[in-house]
């Protein structure tokens, strides 16, 4: 059965856990080298972000790569926050998961809902979005269902548009959740390096 490898990857990694703002940040270290760090909202468990990182060519530390969660770091130097802000009109696509469907924001998309269509390419393992008016095309994969080898299924896609941005849902099937209730037992058996009110910065 191939739903517990991923789980059995995430235990076999090393973690550490951090309580800062009210939320609970886990990182994990693979034992090919390759980390996840994710963010999780204390009161509610759902997944807030997260974001892998490998080495590099030259051994050292690659840049973060966001799965979910804001595409953006807050980090950014001023020179990159404003090439940001001058592409502001751009379509951003993210990913910001609830707790029983992985859920997608495309924003600044500001056609109406007749002009979308959100489908499964099965074959290709992936969602694609496309417009009549032939001005946006996104084509992604689901990568939870790709890491426990879990079949796309057409039905479980819905999208609404609101506010200039496009919601598309995938509700997630029985085998995810159940996965993410056991990972979930075993993230609170980690201690945090910290208590619930320190204030220590990240470094």
């Amino acid at each position: 059965m191939a739903v517990p490898s991923w789980l059995e990857r995430l235990r076999a990694a090393r973690k550490t856990a951090l309580v800062q703002d009210g939320k609970r940040k886990v990182h994990y270290l693979f034992e090919d080298g390759k980390e996840m760090a994710e963010e999780y909202d204390m009161k509610t468990g759902q997944l807030v972000s997260r974001k892998w990182r490998e080495k590099n060519a030259l051994g050292g530390s690659g840049k973060w790569q966001v799965e979910v969660g804001e595409p953006t770091s807050p980090l950014v130097g001023t020179l990159e926050s404003e090439l940001i802000k001058e592409s502001s009109s751009n379509p951003v696509f993210m990913r910001k998961d609830t707790l029983t469907s992985f859920q997608w924001r495309i924003r600044n998309l500001p056609y109406p809902k007749e002009v979308y269509s959100v489908s499964v390419e099965k074959e290709q393992r992936c969602c694609v979005v496309r417009t009549t008016n032939k001005k946006y095309y996104k084509k992604f994969p689901i990568t939870d269902l790709d890491r426990y080898q879990l079949p796309l299924d057409a039905a479980a896609l819905s999208f609404t548009h609101a506010n200039n941005t496009l919601i598309i849902t995938y509700q997630k099937p029985k085998e995810i959740l159940a996965a993410e209730e056991e990972l979930q037992k075993e993230l609170k058996k980690i201690k945090a390096a910290n208590d619930d009110d320190s204030e220590c910065k990240t470094q």
